[in-house]
């Protein structure tokens, strides 16, 4: 047993939860991974690998039991990301951002909006989380997206950008700014959107480098009309909400990324123990040695901190935000450094699409960019530091 299979064994589960594991693990390796090289090529969604999913109702492990769902750790919940983005980053993309989307709603969300909304996400509906907008990224203060009070309705007007299932999504969890408050921090706020509501427009996709089989959407709102009682707190609640949110999706995101990160160091670590270079294995060469010790520590830590971290959720610990920049930092810079020495190991092998490394390279890529830029994430974990 490696170093890495010896951190799973270690990992704190019970018996109901090592079963899921287990079927996530079978459906990922036998089901989801075959159709990921065609899925990557051609775009398109991966409906099948999502109907397998919710055949397992593993949009359930993250809803409480009395709206529909199931008592699960969130450790569970990770490695489940882990290995169905290990198959196919696309698909562990799409799954992972339903639990961004609607944690908040389950955290924050008034009786009456769980009892109407979070019935449908166990059984499977898809949600979206919308903040990012073409002049506010990182900084959710600049975004324009207004909500204006109409009687017993709130009008929508805006667009959001680089949306995750924003083009298939039932559910949007929809920040924007509260009209006629100036301060643009209590200004922000937060809404439940549901698909079809009129004013609603999806104006096309990204053609990107990588997660390709994942929609990433770009959204126009024309006075939208929602009930008020689709208003998550209330007006100039969405910063909180936002940032309380964030500390969990980023463990998620960094899930996803070691999930990438192992499939391109085992698919390396294969391949350099077949492949000859003169007359020797590729791997007994100290060189490849060294860079092979590199990776496998540079992974190993990051897990152990993943792991570290689900813990304390499961302990039910809110302070953690830190801990929580450093891991997505981390681990998706790791994700991208392994997936590119997977590529070198390769060779022109590695160049190549007939190997899935080079899907991995470029899935990684995003890793570093979404839930907040590693600058971001290095910006805060060292201005925590700042004594006062």
């Amino acid at each position: 047993m490696n170093v890495l299979d010896r951190i799973d064994s270690r990992i704190q589960l019970s018996e109901d939860e090592r079963m899921i594991v287990e079927s996530v693990k079978t459906l990922a390796q036998e089901q989801i991974a075959p159709r990921a090289a065609e899925h990557d090529r051609e775009g398109t969604f991966p409906q099948a690998n999502i109907n397998e999913i919710n055949s397992l109702g593993l949009n359930a492990m993250f809803v409480p039991e009395e709206y529909g769902g199931a008592k699960l750790s969130f450790t569970c919940y990770a490695l489940c990301v882990r290995e169905i983005s290990k198959a196919c980053a696309s698909t562990g993309i799409i799954w992972a951002t339903n639990f961004h989307a609607i944690k908040p709603l389950i955290e924050y969300g008034s009786q009456a909006q769980k009892q109407r909304f979070l019935p449908a996400v166990a059984e499977g509906a898809l949600a979206s989380l919308a903040i990012t907008e073409p002049g506010a990224g990182s900084d959710a203060t600049g975004m324009t997206t207004t909500f204006r009070e109409d009687g017993d309705h709130i009008v929508i007007n805006g667009g959001k950008t680089f949306i995750t299932n924003g083009d298939m999504a039932d559910l949007y969890l929809l920040f924007g700014k509260w009209a006629g408050v100036d301060d643009p921090k209590r200004a922000i706020s937060v809404l439940i959107l549901e698909k079809g509501t009129p004013g609603l427009t999806v104006l096309g996709t990204e053609h990107k480098m990588g997660t390709r089989a994942s929609g990433t959407a770009s959204l126009a709102f024309d006075n939208c009309r929602v009930p008020r009682a689709n208003l998550v707190g209330e007006p100039g609640d969405g910063l909180r909400i936002l940032l309380g949110s964030l500390n969990r999706s980023r463990p998620s995101v960094a899930a996803h990324a070691l999930g990438i990160a192992r499939a391109a160091f085992e698919d390396a670590v294969a391949y350099i123990n077949e492949r000859k270079q003169s007359g020797r294995k590729i791997i007994e060469f100290q060189g490849i040695q060294f860079m092979l010790a590199d990776l496998a520590s540079e992974l190993a830590l990051c897990e152990s901190w993943l792991w570290r971290i689900a813990a304390m959720i499961d302990a039910g610990e809110t302070d953690f935000g830190i801990e929580a920049s450093m891991l997505k930092m981390r681990a998706s810079d790791a994700a991208m450094r392994i997936t590119t020495d997977a590529v070198q190991l390769l060779g022109g092998y590695g160049y190549c699409s007939d190997y899935r490394v080079e899907r991995l390279m470029r899935d990684a890529k995003i890793t570093q960019i979404w839930e907040g830029t590693n600058q971001v994430h290095r910006q805060l974990i060292g201005r925590s530091f700042v004594q006062k």
